[in-house]
């Protein structure tokens, strides 16, 4: 078996495009990498950038789904992970933002892609982020969604009372499926309850323990506050109006740093605005990847 990361790839198409679940399509083998390679450069319009997208710490490469169907009906071909951890793909250690910078890279050798649009959500906007600092060469430009661009040092009284909370339930011997569903509902918008809100606690409820602490872990180690002026490909950060854990503020204050970055804050969503509206991210992601 390989140790490339899984992933769903889709290719570009002008009408209804299939898409191959995580669990038909992985890059877990040389067979499937080729197959998905294949069709990702048959379908994909030469003059349109390829994306990657990256889910958040409790999601996984099938969050992403209907965002890239309606990308792929648009004429763009992409690619979603599971990071090192996450569904097939295999942990690595240590497991730091460098680490995940450089499987990502491994990712994007094994689908021929010598640059992406990187589409982050979240842990996923981080990733992309160490990406830029360590890759720039690889990156074509950035879509930052609910994301900060740094959470202090793991050290710190904040980051450790944060990392002691989220594993709380699992010390108490409850399991990844209890803590999806005492904490996803509080990381939407106030009264939501709609299919994506199912999806989420699937997603979340099917990491392992050991993942969830691994990227945990990573989390509260992120800084990449500097990068920010460093930037000079387009980017868009879309910020979520009831986001308690990457608020508007931060996102636009992060956005201001950057050069030329274009900055919106999507109404009636919470900090899983992929999982509420992904029609709503989809029509805030089109219009900036037509700018390129």
């Amino acid at each position: 078996m390989s140790t490339l990361m899984s992933c769903v790839a889709v290719p570009a198409c002008g009408g209804d495009a299939p898409i191959a679940k995580s669990s038909e399509m992985t890059c877990g083998s040389d067979a499937l990498v080729a197959k998905s390679t294949s069709d990702r450069r048959e379908g994909a319009a030469p003059t349109k950038p390829t994306l990657v997208f990256l889910h958040g710490i409790g999601g996984r490469a099938s969050s992403w789904t209907a965002i890239q169907q309606t990308c792929a009906q648009a004429g763009y071909a992409s690619v979603a992970w599971d990071m090192p951890g996450y569904g097939d793909s295999p942990m690595i250690e240590p497991c730091t933002f460098d680490d995940l910078a450089a499987a990502l890279a491994a990712l994007m050798d094994a689908q021929g892609l010598q640059q992406a649009v990187l589409v982050g959500h979240s842990l996923g906007g981080m990733v992309a982020l160490q990406m830029w600092a360590r890759h720039p060469e690889r990156v074509a430009g950035l879509v930052l969604a609910a994301s900060s661009p740094g959470f202090g040092q793991s050290g710190g009284d904040f980051q450790q009372a944060f990392i002691a909370q989220r594993l709380a339930p699992l010390e108490a011997g409850q399991s990844m499926g209890d803590v999806a569903n005492g904490l996803v509902p509080t990381m939407v918008a106030p009264g939501f309850d709609g299919p994506g809100l199912s999806q989420a606690k699937a997603c979340m409820g099917s990491i392992t323990p050991a993942a969830y602490k691994a990227a945990l872990s990573a989390l509260v180690q992120f800084e990449q506050r500097s990068a920010l002026p460093t930037i000079t490909v387009p980017t868009l950060c879309i910020a979520a109006e009831h986001d308690r854990t990457a608020a508007p503020a931060v996102v636009q204050r992060m956005a201001e740093k950057i050069p030329h970055a274009q900055y919106l804050c999507l109404t009636d969503v919470g900090h899983l605005l992929t999982f509420e509206q992904p029609d709503s991210f989809a029509d805030a992601l089109l219009p900036f990847l037509r700018s390129f």
